[in-house]
């Protein structure tokens, strides 16, 4: 078998799950002892049956009729008590087990390099934190309290049974291969349909999170009926195989009970000619049939139990996914600055080449901005960087050092980033400022770096000041505040490199102003790398690279490249005659 295939088959998936419950195995043995007490309590149920009717009712003794509603009561007294151990142990392992799970798959959220979520849709993502490990919650507790508590009973009823007729109890193990065919078939069925509904809840929740987040877009531009049509085709399709689920469950728990009850009648039917007492055969029946709703409930186990193998093959091969490497093993203190591409070529997983053996020197301290039509090249050349990305062949420095040498950790916290899209957390502002590695920043210094940025202007307006919760993604402040925190909190980090991409861009002209006022001081003392697309922001830069089809084709001073007469004057002279008009 391919070693890859069998790491995933349902066997071995299920063990690996299970391996979550180990570290509660204090809790599981006495869940263990609920399952045996309650096990016991229904071969002893079965067996009162005899005295009952053959002392009590038959033979009027006196002494069984005082003692029976006494031991019945006792039964089942007992009887709470496992089915409480059995059931709530259970059920704290379980959700114990969903609770590691879940840290562990954040945990892996974390780690993923940034390739993983250019491929991986975030709805799919969430359907794995939120639906898929719900459903290991069934496998690792209801599955388990079934099969091993209703296994016992059967074992303890089958024994009772036979104690009572050896020939009667053989017919039903005549039957076991064909049941045991049954259920394998019909476990293969139940998870292949559990994989295709974990893949119709990724597709939900998918096209629900893109219409939340475009919800704008797709009101100006009238894709209501599009956006309806595209849900309602993925929710058909959903309920489809919701009820192809539910039509095999229907249909296999009853068709095996029908097999297991042809196997009782037949009992019923040879047990009248035997020589047993009213007592006994009442016994042995109480016991046929409470071993028949136990093996009820052991084949409708079967489907919870694919859905949990269904879940955790995709949970863990989530969790197997390959985490982001950092093979450094150098750090730096602080960095000069000084940058240094080497014949760098950069290719997406299976796709062409999109930079193209760049060699570019960057000095400690100069301001590069990139310049080029869309998807020249810019974003990746920079996101390389901070090793976003990691290069496919050459070779890039920092202050002389190899990028892949130093460790993840000290090479980004050489480097601050201000992007077109800010990033903001349901938090307060100060928290925002001052975010991760930044959080033991004084109060003093999150309110200097406010003011560097013209955010104290608005903060100080507030209800709340530093203290007000700016709502998901910062919904609550405007597009050109949401970019001041974005620039306070670069500021406040005080990197010797700075990635500035289109940080400008969602600013009004005011707003713009004061920020590209702040914006020229910070850059004085760190090395500066401008991703820019308007040329007017940009024409003040040590060095100005003009990216295409993801190489270089000119660089040079603003003045030097409009000499030049050639890629970024052509440019220039088309913004320019844009801005005119």
């Amino acid at each position: 078998m391919d070693t890859a295939a069998s790491k995933y088959d349902g066997v071995t998936v299920y063990r690996r799950l299970l391996r979550y419950v180990v570290p509660y195995w204090g809790i599981f043995l006495l869940a263990i002892l609920g399952m045996v007490i309650f096990s016991t309590t229904e071969a002893a149920f079965a067996r009162v049956m005899q005295p009952l009717l053959d002392d009590a009712f038959v033979k009027q003794d006196s002494d069984t009729i005082t003692w029976i509603p006494f031991l019945i009561i006792a039964i089942f007294g007992v009887r709470i008590i496992g089915s409480f151990l059995s059931d709530y142990g259970m059920a704290w392992i379980a959700r114990s087990v969903i609770r590691d799970l879940r840290v562990r798959m954040f945990e892996q959220l974390l780690r993923l390099p940034i390739k993983y979520y250019d491929s991986h849709s975030s709805g799919g993502l969430l359907s794995k934190m939120v639906y898929d490990v719900e459903q290991l919650a069934d496998a690792s507790s209801n599955v388990v309290t079934v099969f091993i508590r209703d296994s016992l009973t059967i074992i303890g009823l089958l024994a009772l049974m036979l104690y009572y007729s050896v020939s009667l109890t053989l017919i039903l193990f005549v039957i076991t291969p064909l049941l045991a065919t049954l259920v394998i078939y019909i476990s293969k069925r139940f998870r292949k349909l559990s994989h295709r509904i974990q893949q119709s809840m990724g597709d939900v929740s998918s096209v629900t999170e893109e219409t939340i987040e475009a919800n704008r877009e797709i009101k100006v531009f009238g894709g209501q009926a599009y956006e309806l049509r595209q849900f309602d085709r993925i929710n058909k399709h959903n309920r489809r195989q919701f009820l192809k689920m539910a039509a095999t469950n229907a249909l296999s728990s009853p068709f095996i009970q029908f097999i297991v009850a042809i196997a009782f009648a037949m009992i019923i039917y040879l047990a009248t000619r035997e020589n047993m007492q009213v007592g006994e055969f009442a016994s042995y029946l109480t016991a046929m049939l409470l071993l028949m709703q136990h093996a009820k409930r052991l084949t409708t186990v079967n489907a919870a139990l694919q859905r949990g193998i269904a879940a955790a093959q995709s949970v863990f091969h989530f969790l197997d996914s390959e985490i982001e490497k950092d093979t450094g093993t150098e750090t730096l203190q602080r960095a000069r600055g000084e940058i240094r591409y080497q014949d760098v070529s950069f290719r997406y997983a299976e796709g062409e080449e999109v930079l193209h053996h760049i060699d570019l020197q960057i000095e400690a301290g100069q301001t590069v901005a990139f310049v080029g039509r869309s998807g020249a090249g810019k974003t990746t050349l920079v996101s390389l960087l901070p090793r976003f990305y990691e290069v496919t062949t050459g070779t890039i420095l920092l202050d002389g050092h190899d990028i892949r040498q130093l460790t993840l950790e000290s090479l980004r916290a050489q480097i601050a980033l201000v992007s077109q899209h800010v990033t903001l957390f349901d938090d307060t502002i100060a928290h925002n400022i001052s975010y991760g590695a930044l959080e033991s920043a004084t109060r003093d210094d999150v309110v200097e770096a406010a003011r560097a940025a013209h955010a104290l202007e608005f903060i100080e307006k507030l209800p709340k000041g530093f203290d007000t919760l700016v709502g998901e993604n910062g919904v609550l402040l405007s597009g050109g505040q949401r970019q001041r925190l974005a620039i306070a909190r670069a500021i406040l980090k005080n990197a010797p490199v700075l990635i500035l991409d289109e940080a400008t861009s969602a600013l009004d002209t005011e707003s713009e102003r004061y920020i590209q006022s702040a914006l020229d001081e910070l850059m004085r003392e760190r090395t500066t790398l401008v991703i820019a697309h308007r040329l007017s922001t940009i024409e003040r830069a040590d060095k100005i690279v003009v990216m295409h089809q993801g190489q270089i084709l000119e660089s040079g001073s603003h003045a030097e490249l409009l000499a030049q007469n050639g890629h970024y004057a052509a440019l220039h002279r088309m913004q320019f005659r844009e801005q005119k008009t």
